[in-house]
C-alpha cells in the first residue's frame, strides 16, 4: 500500500488502517467547552487562551450545500467534473465547509455524513497526496 501524506499538515489525521476512519484536528476551550476547526491559540467565545488540541468528527449533519462546476482546486486530473461544497456539523459542535463526495442526488441537508479521504495525486515517489472530505453515512 502507498504511504499516504495531507496536501496541508495538521488539519487531519491519516490512520494506518484504511478500515479506521481519520479525524479533524482541533482545538477545545478549557474554560468554556467551545470546539472549534481548525485549531485555535485563542477562544472566539471567551477570548482564553488556553485551548487543548482534540480530535473530531468523524461524523456530522450536512448543514447546507451546494454543487460546483468548475475545476476542483489544485486538481491534476482532467476527469474532475462536478463536485459537492457544504458545511457540515460536527457532534462535537463546529460547523466546518468541506469538499463532499457523492453525485448531486445523494446529498441532501440534514443527511449523517462521515469524513473520508480522498487520494489527489501521486508523488513521484509513489505517495498518495489525500484531503479530507465528507460522504454520505453508512447506516449504523
Amino acid at each position: 500500500m502507498p504511504n499516504r501524506v495531507p496536501i496541508e499538515p495538521g488539519f487531519f489525521t491519516i490512520p494506518e488502517d484504511r478500515d479506521v476512519p481519520p479525524r479533524l484536528l482541533g482545538s477545545r476551550c478549557s474554560a468554556c467547552g467551545e470546539y472549534f476547526f481548525p485549531r485555535r491559540q485563542v477562544c472566539a467565545r471567551c477570548l482564553v487562551t488556553d485551548l487543548q488540541d482534540t480530535e473530531l468528527g468523524p461524523r456530522g449533519t450536512l448543514y447546507t450545500f451546494t454543487y460546483v462546476h468548475v475545476p476542483f482546486f489544485g486538481s491534476l486530473r482532467a476527469d474532475a467534473g462536478a463536485y459537492g461544497v457544504g458545511q457540515v456539523d460536527l457532534r462535537e459542535g463546529p460547523r466546518v465547509q468541506a469538499v463532499l463526495s457523492g453525485g448531486r442526488e445523494e446529498l441532501s441537508i440534514g443527511m449523517d455524513v462521515e469524513l473520508d479521504l480522498e487520494t489527489l495525486y501521486h508523488t513521484a515517489e509513489g505517495d498518495e497526496v489525500v484531503i479530507f472530505r465528507f460522504r454520505p453515512a453508512a447506516r449504523a
